[in-house]
């Protein structure tokens, strides 16, 4: 259908993107029609539909129906996303302004879940007739939703708030908040037309367009006078934004724990079957008694039923040590012999949890020093006080010793170099784990025998991602277990490790355009110090089947 031409009057037009928004876009429009100041004809609303599978459209128009002042097209977007929908309404926007001749009105846009303050277009368009050509408006959090958040999600908020506020470029405009968001933004059609139009992305379009404007040297005005109150909802239709942010925070707020808070007597209250705790373990003599003594005490006490260590033909006495000290050893290559060798500590777990009879398996790495029996209680407290979590991850402070030196923070490197910033660019409901690739896991044996295993260093974020898809993020904890110090290994060979994590990850993560043709296991390095020919490194990269499926 052809719109018809612009009104004389037209002044401003609003772009609303919307998905599977019937519950809230009557307010929206609403609040639009409730605009103090103008005359009629002075704006119009274009709500742009993503993929909507309820009665967003139906319910906008008829809330038009009933507000007669409120001029309202309703589009469809074909390509998916809130930024292709916010950037079609507001391309169109564009035309309606220059059609009316009005290069200087003002484009707009709010967010179907938002309600702008009655003030909202009058103040930007009196900016904007003063010389404003790109506004931010202050986005508040609907005060009854909050109130439902953890209050340390609130102040996380608040503290973050001043820190974005202290790196916003400064520029002779007012520079009152932070926000130049999709909740509330306004920039005028010729300033539209300069920077190309909306930046175009599935999300954070909003973002991307800031740094357009500042690209150009186009100062954003952000002030508290124009103003809008946003859904303070944590399930977003979005893959980014507030309400993601916000799920993510109360997510941790909920969901991480101090392995300190948990007893055994109380553990021991809450049992109601059999643990068993599984060490894979290679070529670790000097630290596997400690551990097998530290699990055996739990085990003396109740708490623990089975202590399988699992090894991988160990040279230096491992399996001889362990069984001295009271663990059931097996060797991984017995285990599922059918399925060939052993080839990796993925494969190594996998096997050991065909025989494993505990409901609630835990592992722990075996050539960790300082290991200490809180360990296990730790990953355990969440399993056995909150029946609906089903998998938990323990959290570390990870130094990096250098000789003599513990340089604090610095362990970890595959973790911050690789799985932290996979996961927040493809998961990024995942991201608030601290340590996605620790090795200490407790989880529910029935979620663990359902699940694919890699079976090299992949294993631990192919858990992670393959827990949260089976059982859902909430099912999902951390535990803080303090300190851990486990052999660094050389920066060649992390390399491999990093390979198999990003193998792992894209396997689970195609949708996401992370990986195109399966991988291959071979892995090209440069000539080591010394060398002039290449090496390739043969990286495990196969995965074993969920246990359920063999049966």
């Amino acid at each position: 259908m052809t719109a018809p031409p612009p009104d004389a009057r037209l002044r401003a037009v609003v772009a609303i993107p919307a998905r599977d928004e019937d519950e809230r876009i009557g307010d929206c429009l609403r609040a639009l029609a409730g605009q103090s100041g103008l005359d009629s004809g002075a704006f119009e609303v274009v709500l742009v539909l993503d993929r909507c599978r309820d009665a967003t459209r139906a319910t906008a128009l008829q809330t038009a129906a009933d507000l007669p002042g409120l001029a309202l097209s309703v589009l469809e977007c074909d390509v998916p996303g809130a930024g292709h929908a916010r950037r079609m309404g507001m391309d169109v926007a564009c035309e309606r302004l220059l059609a009316a001749g009005r290069p200087d009105g003002l484009i707009a846009s709010t967010d179907a879940d938002s309600r702008v303050a009655p003030d909202w277009l009058a103040i930007q368009l009196a900016l904007a007739g003063k010389g404003a050509r790109a506004i931010g408006g202050r986005i508040d959090l609907d005060a009854r939703e909050a109130s439902a958040l953890a209050p340390a999600i609130l102040d996380d908020r608040a503290a973050q708030a001043q820190a974005r506020l202290a790196h916003v470029r400064p520029g002779a405009e007012p520079c009152e908040h932070h926000h130049f968001s999709g909740a509330s933004l306004a920039v005028t059609a010729r300033t539209y037309r300069e920077v190309g139009g909306l930046p175009i992305g599935e999300a954070l379009e909003d973002e991307a367009l800031g740094r357009a404007l500042e690209d150009r040297g186009i100062p954003i005005l952000r002030t508290n006078s124009v103003r809008v109150t946003t859904s303070a909802r944590t399930r977003g239709r979005a893959s980014r934004g507030l309400a993601r942010d916000l799920a993510l925070a109360d997510w941790r707020a909920r969901r991480s724990f101090r392995g300190d808070a948990f007893s055994v007597g109380e553990l021991l209250d809450r049992k109601t079957g059999p643990i068993s705790v599984i060490l894979p373990a290679r070529e670790v003599a000097s630290t596997i008694a400690q551990i097998v003594d530290a699990v055996a005490a739990l085990r003396d006490l109740g708490l623990v039923d089975e202590i399988l260590v699992v090894d991988a033909a160990s040279r230096d006495g491992t399996a001889a040590i362990a069984a001295g000290h009271g663990a059931v050893v097996l060797q991984e290559d017995e285990l599922l012999a059918g399925h060939g060798p052993a080839r990796g500590k993925g494969d190594a777990m996998w096997r050991a949890l065909s025989v494993a009879r505990g409901e609630t398996v835990v592992y722990v790495d075996a050539d960790t020093r300082d290991f200490s029996a809180a360990f296990v209680v730790g990953l355990l407290g969440p399993l056995l006080t909150l029946p609906e979590i089903r998998f938990v991850k323990g959290a570390f402070r990870r130094p990096f010793t250098a000789g003599d030196r513990a340089l604090a923070g610095e362990g970890g490197r595959v973790t911050e170099l690789v799985a932290r910033p996979l996961l927040n660019l493809y998961a990024p409901h995942l991201a608030g784990f601290d340590q996605p690739l620790a090795g200490e896991i407790a989880a529910d044996a029935g979620l663990l025998r359902g699940l694919r295993f890699p079976v090299g260093y992949g294993v631990e974020i192919a858990n992670l991602i393959d827990a949260a898809e089976a059982a859902g993020i909430d099912a999902l904890a951390q535990v803080d277990l303090g300190e851990r110090q486990n052999r660094h290994q050389p920066l060649r060979d992390l390399s491999a490790m990093s390979y198999a994590v990003m193998v792992a990850a894209a396997a689970r993560l195609r949708d996401a355009r992370l990986t195109g043709a399966p991988p291959a296991g071979r892995l090209a390095l440069p000539p080591a110090e010394g060398e002039t020919a290449g090496e390739t490194r043969h990286v495990a990269v196969i995965e074993r089947p969920a246990l359920d499926s063999l049966s």
